[in-house]
């Protein structure tokens, strides 16, 4: 059974047979696989009013166990700080996260979970988790480790080339 990326790729070797198409298999298939992960994983979240980002930001505030500033809340969820400063009001306003203005320094906000936010996080991440095995149980264990050490070397290859242009 042939995958959707293979036949674009077939398609494009009849048209431009010229071409070194092997980048657009693997940045293709990685392309694929984030669009339906995000789709699975948005439609788990959307249940509880939430958007993956949204998620991360309680997630990244959960993890560090304490508070964040938005530019340390920026680097922790890839983000620019307008995109958190957007999810961090629609989480406030829902009562999810908290605000307080640093005593020395008034124009230093720290951001913190609120209890039901850490209730939320703490409900919800191990549903993520069981998405995330459930779709990746076609895969056996060992391929599994191996997918994610390959992948984690093109991560790292990526942010030493493009670090400075994401986020």
């Amino acid at each position: 059974m042939e995958d959707v990326v293979a036949g674009v790729v077939r398609q494009w070797q009849g048209v431009r047979p010229d071409l070194d198409l092997g980048p657009m298999a693997v940045i293709g298939r990685l392309s694929r696989c984030s669009a339906l992960l995000r789709q699975a994983s948005d439609a788990l979240l959307g249940d509880e009013g939430l958007t993956r980002p949204e998620f991360d930001v309680l997630a990244a505030l959960r993890r560090v166990g304490g508070e964040l500033t938005p530019s340390r809340l920026a680097r922790e969820t890839f983000a620019s700080g307008a995109a958190v400063t957007k999810r961090v009001r629609v989480l406030e306003r829902e009562g999810l996260v908290a605000r307080r203005v640093d005593g020395r320094d008034r124009r230093v906000v720290h951001l913190s979970l609120t209890e039901r936010g850490r209730e939320l996080i703490d409900r919800l991440l191990p549903e993520q988790l069981a998405l995330e095995a459930a779709l990746l149980s076609g895969l056996d264990p060992e391929r599994q480790d191996r997918l994610a050490a390959a992948l984690g070397e093109l991560l790292v290859t990526l942010e030493g080339r493009l670090g400075g242009l994401v986020g």
